[in-house]
């Protein structure tokens, strides 16, 4: 689904968004080194499992630090480079037409010199569920500002029409020390909306919409 992001190129007057540099590995540990160093991958990298079973293993994230530890992942993984964005993402929620957006913290910048300095592979929680939630948090404004609106409503109706779907959400992250260059980290299907605010009103009017939809096409007939 990131590559429908990729294919977009989406560059306008108020932002520019794309996808980190990634790699999928469905197998084999020992030659995730060598495949990295094939695409030209900048570490750190983060590693996020393949599985999507809501279960907790599937939203835990790793973060290695140099090309030896990589053979102690296990596949099937995705590797992303990582791009520092002072630690909060923005999780927005689509359904239908209507979009809302939320901060969550996220994994801390991390420096070259930690990059030099430190080995291995770290593990994290559930990095952005509910209760890390930054919307209430006193951030520097110029890591908390939301992504501009006419650029999320244009980037949710190109996915829309790509991906054919109505209820999903997108994890955004802003590069740090930039305004406007933003990407797209992830992309889930039917999220859990018990996050969004607002859910029940937005998602009533959803389904009320698709019922008045349907009716309308069959008394055309």
């Amino acid at each position: 689904m990131l590559q429908a992001v990729a294919d977009m190129d989406l560059s306008l007057s108020y932002g520019k968004v794309g996808v980190p540099k990634q790699l999928v590995i469905k197998k084999d540990a020992s030659s995730i080194s060598e495949a990295v160093g094939n695409v030209g991958l900048k570490l750190p990298l983060v590693a996020k499992p393949l599985v999507a079973d809501g279960s907790e293993k599937s939203h835990q994230l790793s973060l290695a630090y140099d090309k030896y530890s990589l053979q102690k992942l296990e596949p099937p993984l995705v590797l992303q480079e990582f791009v520092n964005h002072g630690g909060v993402m923005f999780k927005v929620f689509i359904v239908g037409e209507a979009i809302k957006v939320v901060r969550r913290f996220s994994l801390p910048n991390v420096s070259m010199w930690e990059v030099l300095k430190n080995a291995g592979i770290y593990h994290f929680p559930r990095v952005s569920h509910a209760a890390a939630s930054a919307d209430d948090a006193d951030l520097d404004p110029c890591v908390a500002e939301l992504p501009p609106r006419p650029l999320l409503e244009r980037l949710a109706k190109e996915l829309r029409r790509r991906l054919g779907l109505r209820l999903f959400n997108l994890d955004i992250i802003r590069e740090y020390g930039t305004r406007d260059h933003y990407y797209v980290i992830d992309i889930n299907y039917f999220p859990g909306y018990g996050k969004m605010p607002e859910y029940e009103h937005i998602f009533t009017d959803f389904l009320l919409g698709l019922v008045q939809s349907k009716y309308k096409k069959r008394t055309t007939y």
